[in-house]
């Protein structure tokens, strides 16, 4: 379309903008297209797509561009403004701490870091010097402008900056690895630069790929957070940075609320309510990453696993058990030495110098089983669930209680399978994932088909076909997704569900994988009906994905308040005086014959105090007896939410507890 540029609307309507001068050579900034198309800017539209590519709004636009506007309270909008302010920071470190080295500062989700290296950690005192400096920055209006370089003047500019010359070199070099900051350039592009104009003309200048906000003063809300240590590249053998941890808004209310769901976060750290309702703890002699499960926690994690068992039973699994470790070469045949040893614990020399590891995955010793003997295409698809403890070597600044820890179960599951079953099973599975979640108060909000990432194994022909099957399993299952490039295993193509929890954070849960490379590294085979061996198809499957932090996040998502069915104790009798107790215990007795949790509170605190205690302590049913209760055989129903009842018959509040326990429902 010569002489024309099409503007997308955000709304759905498109405009035509005539350019200037008639021409094919005639171009046009992004930001004047979109003000030419009447759509607002300032503010409101940080970056535009021309022709799919994101850029600065000051980039030219060729006649024929089609130029779409990017708002900045999406996703890439957000991310753009959080790295425009990393650019604030870093500014705002060197001009405070002179000789600060700076290193990468990318966006994250809901924020953005960057690492430095400086003579010593830094302060909160030091986080709010820098706030007060990025402020004055943002009301500078320091324009970001874009600026393409040769390794060699890069090398000039960063000269005494030594992680940035790091990145050069690598960015020089086509054949290099991409390193760890998505906003870099990439290895063999053009090298870019971004240059904050400060009011007196000098410069301040970044290695960066962009885009940028025009200008700092279109940075309307940012907070910093926290400071720590970060090994640069996150390697351990290289030196400790200081990583400094902030936030950026498309407002100041947008700021107000996240920063409100980040209170509400840490009322609902899963480790906090972990020590006060007595569920879990992470005894320091154990060490980072691993946990241990006090009683109450113990009750709710059974429940979790008798209904992963009976589930699976139902559904056509069989039950297998492991060992939590193996020789070496059990982890080589399947690839995890080569492609994940940087997860695994190092290896333990018994035998006579034989290496022993600690599973980081139950694959490789399911697929011994099926291995194990002659397999027909009569026994499948043939399904193995086993609650696997696994144990990886996560970082330490990594670890975080059980939603990221180093020794966890899996409710893992292996389906093996003809060619032609794999579809259906993927199907199955993706339905299962879903009553899984839906029985414990989710629903699927994202589910994405993650496809081959760069490292890898197998043929092409195997990595299209299962990823083929998975997208078709989506749409049998009615679920709509989204595809992750380059995010599957390096073993074969998965797909993921996710959950948002009650603070609408969202929480990566079950995931179904297909595998073509595990039956060919451990030639498994079984006798299809002509009599010759066929290879099978392998689907990984875990619902909860892991026990423990499938655990952790039910237990922020209902702040320590479990539904009936998973609580510690479902309901506790509170004598109003010790002449009431004996009355007590046989309600109690009563609702224990339904299959039901309930003690009874004979401590000498007062009722006030007991109903105080329970109610802090999550419990679905408080039940109060006294003279009256105990004349009548009834109770007084105060549950953790919902209205009061009086004079209701003991086995009329057993029989509703225990009809409340099978539907797995909550009190109220």
């Amino acid at each position: 379309m010569p002489d024309q540029i099409v503007v997308k609307s955000p709304l759905g309507v498109s405009a035509v903008v005539a350019t200037p001068g008639g021409t094919s050579a005639t171009v046009r900034a992004a930001l004047d297209a979109l003000r030419a198309a009447g759509l607002p800017a300032r503010g409101m539209v940080p970056v535009a797509r021309v022709d799919g590519v994101l850029v600065d709004l000051s980039a030219p636009v060729p006649d024929g561009a089609t130029v779409e506007p990017v708002l900045v309270d999406t996703e890439e909008g957000r991310a753009v403004l959080r790295h425009s302010t990393a650019h604030v920071l870093a500014q705002a470190v060197t001009d405070l701490f002179p000789g600060a080295k700076f290193a990468i500062g990318p966006p994250i989700t809901d924020g953005f870091y960057y690492d430095f290296d400086v003579e010593r950690p830094f302060t909160p005192d030091d986080l709010e010097r820098l706030t007060a400096r990025m402020a004055e920055i943002v009301r500078e209006d320091q324009a970001f402008r874009r600026r393409e370089v040769s390794p060699d003047e890069a090398r000039a500019l960063f000269a005494d900056q030594p992680y940035k010359l790091e990145i050069i070199d690598g960015v020089a070099q086509p054949d290099a690895a991409a390193g760890d900051d998505p906003t870099a350039p990439r290895p063999g592009e053009t090298i870019t630069v971004y240059e904050n104009v400060r009011p007196d003309g000098s410069l301040w200048v970044d290695l960066c790929r962009g885009p940028h906000v025009p200008t700092t003063k279109w940075i309307p809300a940012f907070a910093l957070q926290r400071s720590g240590g970060a090994y640069w590249r996150g390697d351990e053998r290289n030196r400790m940075l200081q990583r400094v941890y902030g936030t950026a808004w498309e407002s100041r209310k947008a700021l107000a609320a996240y920063e409100e769901r980040l209170e509400q976060a840490r009322q609902r750290d899963h480790r906090k309510l972990g020590r006060e309702l007595d569920l879990v703890s992470f005894p320091e002699e154990l060490g980072p990453g691993l946990a241990v499960w006090h009683p109450n926690g113990g009750i709710v994690r059974k429940e979790m696993e008798d209904y992963a068992r009976a589930e699976h039973l139902r559904r056509g699994y069989v039950p297998v058990y492991t060992p939590h470790l193996s020789q070496a070469q059990l982890f080589q045949t399947s690839g995890h030495l080569g492609f994940y040893a940087h997860g695994m614990y190092p290896p333990m020399e018994l035998d006579e110098g034989t290496d022993y590891y600690p599973k980081p995955m139950n694959c490789p010793m399911h697929v011994l089983i099926f291995g194990s003997r002659t397999r027909s295409y009569r026994e499948l698809p043939l399904r193995l669930f086993e609650l696997g403890t696994v144990y990886r070597y996560e970082r330490s600044g990594t670890i975080h209680g059980l939603l990221r820890a180093r020794g966890f179960t899996q409710d893992d599951s292996h389906i093996f399978c003809t060619p032609d079953q794999l579809v259906e099973e993927v199907e199955a599975a993706l339905r299962f994932a879903v009553d899984v979640l839906r029985d414990f108060g989710f629903s699927p909000a994202r589910v994405a088909l993650s496809t081959r990432p760069d490292k890898s194994v197998g043929p092409d022909e195997g990595w299209a076909h299962a990823e083929g099957a998975l997208a078709q399993a989506l749409d049998r299952a009615g679920l709509d997704h989204v595809v992750d490039p380059g995010e599957g295993a390096f073993y074969g193509p998965k797909i993921d569900v996710s959950v948002y929890d009650a603070i609408g954070r969202l929480w990566q849960l079950s995931t179904v994988q297909v595998d073509f490379n595990h039956p060919d590294r451990f030639d498994l085979t079984y006798a299809g009906p002509d009599g010759a061996g066929h290879r099978p198809y392998m689907v990984h499957r875990a619902l909860y994905g892991s026990l423990d932090r499938f655990f952790a996040i039910l237990l922020e998502h209902y702040a320590g308040a479990f539904p009936t069915w998973l609580a510690p104790v479902q309901a506790v009798v509170v004598p109003i005086a010790d002449r009431h107790v004996a009355y007590g215990r046989e309600v109690a007795a009563a609702l224990a014959a339904r299959g039901l949790r309930a003690t009874v509170d004979d401590s000498d605190d007062t009722m006030g105090a007991k109903i105080r205690k329970h109610q802090l302590g999550k419990v679905p049913y408080q039940l109060v007896v006294g003279d009256t209760e105990a004349a009548a055989r009834t109770v007084s129903v105060r549950p953790r939410t919902g209205p009061q009842r009086k004079d209701v018959a003991v086995e009329d509040v057993a029989a509703e507890l225990a009809a409340e326990v099978a539907r797995r429902g909550a009190p109220g």
